[in-house]
């Protein structure tokens, strides 16, 4: 705080570092700089008490100086005395340009009131402009020949005048008052910003108190100074008048009336001196009440931390008290224990976090930027749950025409079973393993999330429409019985697999009809494979995946039928070389 540069004796606010001024400017500085830190209403009002004191005390200051400057002039020199009379000289030439000027002006115009001749006004006005620059140019020269410092007061003076004008024009507006202004501090945060400030600021107006009283003790010893010179020269100019009464008959009026001019000057100058250290005693009362006005806001936001303090300590205490009931409410042994600490840590971690953002919530308070925090609290959310919320939006996908149910035969990402559960979010399946296998539950309940109808892919075996391709393998012995055992078997699974194959086809058709697409066949198909201990007859045929465990084992009875000893052995020509023919495809 030593280092503000309204601490400095003589420094002018807005001046480079260093630079010194004639009057002390210090009391206006300080209470110009402290009004910016008023708050309340009560504040704002010491504030402005004191900025009038300083401004009185201020202009007082530029009275006194000006005063000493006039009674403290020295004898001139020979050069000063050259350049007063070139002033002397200057002033007169100016009076004279002034006149010219008015004479111009006056015979520039005619009796309408027209303007005839410009010229001479012109001449006029840059002689006098001239001869102006001169004049203040021997007025400077002359003010330093003679150590004459009232033209550098003057313009301190102007500047200072200046100043003011322009900080009455930026004047801040009322406040509120103390208790008002204190509530507005609703946070924790912004009530130890508050108490820092003001511990600041109280620190600053006992600083400026300080300054004031060190102003006015200062005051007091010139005032003492100057009455004593004053009280010197009155007793000198009495024993001098009462010793050398010829002498004093023989003084001139010229010199009794400024020894007369003399003493009202100093006394002029006590008086001025006197006002000055009963305004810095004001000033300072002001800064002592606008200190205690402080303390008083200081003791109020001290209330509120404490408040603020006891709702955390109160908030710390229900988190507490929480978590002790939900774990003295799940010792219980008929709850399964697993369930019990999953349940248990879910509820904990629920409860702290309520307590954390209410604790938040206390020292930093609502947050202001609420469409930003939202909007980016939104995006975090959203990429944190893109899996949930693509669940959510896969189970109206699911809900729909071509979705599943409960108990259709699906497969879901390459998993194969039946569906268990349809949830908003997940889905069961009851695996039943690959379609190659006998389609018998392994035991094992997938859980998928529903995402899958959106971004995976899933079979729907159950539905209208839905039809697999299924193949069984019967291994038979080379003989002359063969090609009329794999005619046989041919036609049982032809009449096994009819009816769904036409029914399938006629699906098909429609599918085909209405999107375009290429024909496809139903028809069952028997291929042979040479093997180790005879011939593979592969039959592929299509069926409902509902019934294809019944279907399979149909087919696997027609098989066994058409191998036992006793069956037609024989086979007519045609059909022999239309299962050759159905062999070489």
């Amino acid at each position: 705080m030593n280092n503000l540069s309204f601490l400095q004796r003589g420094s002018i606010s807005g001046t480079p570092s260093g630079q010194q001024t004639l009057v002390d400017l210090r009391p206006w500085q300080t209470a110009q700089a402290l009004a910016a830190l008023a708050v309340s209403t009560e504040e704002k009002e010491h504030a402005r008490e004191a900025e009038r004191l300083a401004d009185h005390e201020v202009d007082q200051a530029f009275a006194a100086a000006l005063r000493q400057a006039d009674t403290s002039s020295q004898p001139l020199t020979a050069a000063a005395m050259a350049l007063k009379q070139k002033v002397v000289d200057l002033q007169q030439t100016v009076k004279s340009d002034q006149a010219l000027l008015q004479q111009a002006t006056a015979a520039s115009h005619t009796a309408n009131g027209t303007s005839t001749n410009s010229d001479d006004v012109d001449i006029a006005k840059a002689q006098l402009g001239l001869d102006s620059d001169q004049l203040n140019d021997a007025e400077q020269d002359l003010a330093r020949a003679s150590g004459d410092r009232r033209t550098a007061i003057q313009q301190e003076l102007a500047a200072h005048e200046a100043t003011m004008k322009k900080y009455d024009s930026q004047a801040s507006q009322p406040g509120e008052m103390a208790v008002v202004s204190s509530k507005r501090y609703g946070t924790l945060a912004h009530r130890l910003e508050a108490w820092s400030a003001q511990r600041s600021r109280y620190q600053l107006l006992q600083l400026a108190k300080q300054q004031a009283e060190s102003d006015s003790a200062a005051l007091m010893a010139e005032h003492h100074a100057l009455e004593l010179q004053a009280n010197a020269g009155a007793s000198a100019g009495n024993n001098a008048s009462g010793t050398g009464g010829q002498s004093s008959q023989n003084d001139s009026a010229t010199s009794v009336l400024a020894k007369i001019k003399q003493k009202a000057d100093q006394h002029q100058l006590l008086s001025i001196y006197n006002d000055r250290f009963q305004t810095q005693q004001q000033l300072a009362s002001v800064y002592a009440n606008w200190s205690a006005q402080v303390l008083v806001q200081h003791r109020i936001v001290l209330h509120l931390i404490l408040q603020s303090l006891a709702m955390i300590a109160f908030t710390l205490i229900l988190v507490t008290l929480c978590d002790l009931m939900i774990r003295h409410l799940l010792e219980r042994p008929t709850l399964d224990r697993r369930r019990t600490q999953t349940l248990q840590k879910i509820l904990e971690l629920s409860v702290q976090l309520v307590g954390v953002i209410v604790i938040l919530l206390i020292v930093f308070g609502t947050p202001q930027q609420m469409p930003t925090i939202l909007g980016l609290a939104t995006a975090g959310i959203t990429v944190v749950m893109q899996d949930f919320i693509l669940a959510f939006f896969g189970w109206f996908v699911l809900m729909g025409k071509n979705g599943i149910r409960i108990g259709d035969i699906v497969e879901i990402n390459g998993v194969d079973g039946e569906v268990s559960e349809i949830g908003l979010f997940r889905t069961s399946v009851m695996e039943t393993g690959n379609w190659t296998d006998k389609g018998h539950p392994t035991g094992r309940r997938v859980t998928f999330i529903n995402k899958y109808a959106i971004s995976g892919q899933y079979f729907n075996f159950s539905t209208a429409g839905q039809w697999m391709w299924d193949e069984i393998t019967v291994s038979i012995p080379t003989s002359t019985e063969t090609y009329p055992t794999i005619e046989r078997i041919h036609k049982a699974v032809l009449e096994a697999t009819e009816a769904d194959a036409k029914q399938a086809e006629q699906e098909w058709k429609r599918n085909i009809k209405q999107h375009g697409l290429s024909q496809y066949s139903a028809a069952p198909a028997v291929n042979l494979r040479p093997s180790g201990s005879g011939i593979d007859v592969l039959v592929r045929y299509v069926t409902r995946a509902s019934d294809r465990v019944e279907m399979r084992n149909r087919l696997y009875q027609c098989v066994l039928d058409a191998l036992q000893p006793g069956s037609e052995t024989a086979a007519p020509a045609a059909t022999v070389g239309e299962a050759k023919a159905a062999n070489a495809h």
